[in-house]
């Protein structure tokens, strides 16, 4: 899954993709370097975030989806938690839907992924990006998310959604202190016993930087390792930057594995 963050302010790439024209080139270069699938979000989830107004984010992301719709053959996913957006974006030609509040913050974003049978991703975060690196805490931080997503695709499959539709990511970097961060990549594993495909997003994030004592353009090689242990822990997804290079390792771990080669 490559990410196409339509923002000026998102932490890693915002601003390099805000002009329209910049976002529908680089969704068709992320297809080129192998995505098999384009995120496309209008708002900053990054630590400190504030919210987008409706309007704003519609405007940001809506034309890029429909310019992209035509132009790549693969599926498109929109990243908001805002169902009118998501409605528009399916409207306009995305056909999964990336909600990091796992359906909790928009009240209507459960029926509209229930009408349009579309993929949704369920997302482990605690509180809301202003707030969810202030001071988190678990009693077992492993515990608590699984339990958490478990809950969310209860909430979901009673509200018309299909668990075969559902995909359910830890949130990593989502309030979550380095250790945490380690630890739920070290037992990845673990969320394959919910039964929905697993996606994670360790992308750049800071908990590589603080291991590696790397800035964000230093952080290549610490995102690859974590894909790589990733996906030899079952992860199904992955959601980045690079993807010209994660595919590359995602191809080598699975001839490893044995998925692609026999």
């Amino acid at each position: 899954m490559g990410i196409l963050n339509v923002t000026p302010d998102s932490f890693s790439d915002g601003g390099l993709f805000f002009n329209h024209e910049k976002a529908v080139s680089r969704g068709i270069k992320l297809e080129d370097e192998g995505a098999d699938i384009i995120d496309i979000g209008g708002e900053s989830t990054r630590p400190g975030a504030a919210s987008v107004p409706f309007d704003e984010e519609v405007r940001r992301v809506i034309p890029v989806i429909e310019s992209l719709a035509g132009r790549v053959k693969i599926p498109i996913s929109v990243d908001t938690y805002k169902s009118g957006v998501a409605r528009l974006a399916v409207e306009a030609g995305a056909s999964i839907i990336n909600d990091v509040s796992a359906l909790r913050f928009d009240t209507e974003m459960v029926h509209t992924v229930s009408k349009y049978h579309v993929p949704v991703v369920l997302m482990h975060m605690l509180g809301s990006p202003m707030d969810m690196q202030a001071n988190p805490a678990y009693d077992d931080v492993v515990t608590d998310v699984f339990n958490f997503l478990r809950d969310r695709i209860e909430f979901a499959t009673d509200n018309g959604i299909s668990k075969d539709e559902i995909i359910v990511d830890p949130g990593i970097g989502f309030g979550k202190t380095l250790a945490h961060n380690l630890l739920l990549i070290k037992h990845l594993e673990v969320f394959k016993n919910l039964g929905c495909r697993l996606l994670i997003g360790p992308s750049r994030k800071s908990f590589i930087g603080a291991v590696l004592n790397q800035a964000l353009e230093g952080r290549l090689e610490g995102t690859a390792a974590v894909v790589a242990v990733a996906i030899l822990k079952g992860a199904d997804i992955i959601r980045v930057h690079d993807v010209r290079e994660m595919k590359q390792i995602a191809m080598m771990v699975d001839a490893i594995e044995g998925h692609e080669f026999h």
